[in-house]
């Protein structure tokens, strides 16, 4: 197992010097197991250290900083929600309702559409991040104590 691991790559030179230091199959098997379970504790401490950085981010008092993608989501579901209100003004006053949506409109046109690109690369490019950092945490956890290709 070690020595598939070992065998190519920048580590190859250690599965030969394994050979070589160790000629008793037993003792290099030792050796072999000693090396695995040393990946595996560097590997679990990498591991905790991303987690520690996820629940710090998670815990910290910065709203803007453990509470960004759900604020968003706030805002869009208040222009959703909003849409209730504007039926029942559209329904007393047409007029109003008109003059309101055109304004707001007016006011979100206003903003550059540079603007809006930037928005919304930066926060696709977030989400995108850390769910790819998520998943990167997760499949590393399943494979805690398997050798890597």
């Amino acid at each position: 197992m070690l020595a598939q691991l070992l065998s190519g790559g920048a580590f190859g030179f250690l599965g030969k010097a394994l050979d070589k230091i160790f000629p008793n199959p037993e003792d290099k098997a030792k050796a072999e197991a000693a090396l695995i379970q040393a990946a595996s504790e560097g590997r679990i401490n990498e591991l905790s250290a991303d987690m520690e950085v996820m629940l710090a981010e998670a815990k910290s008092a910065d709203k803007w900083t453990s509470r960004a993608r759900p604020s968003f989501l706030y805002v869009i579901y208040l222009m959703i929600l909003m849409a209730v209100p504007m039926g029942v003004v559209a329904a007393i006053n047409p007029d109003l309702a008109t003059h309101i949506a055109a304004g707001m409109q007016a006011w979100l046109a206003a903003i550059p559409d540079a603007l809006w690109t930037l928005f919304g690369a930066g926060y696709l490019g977030y989400t995108g991040a850390r769910e790819y950092g998520k998943k990167r945490l997760l499949d590393s956890l399943q494979n805690v104590g398997r050798p890597t290709k």
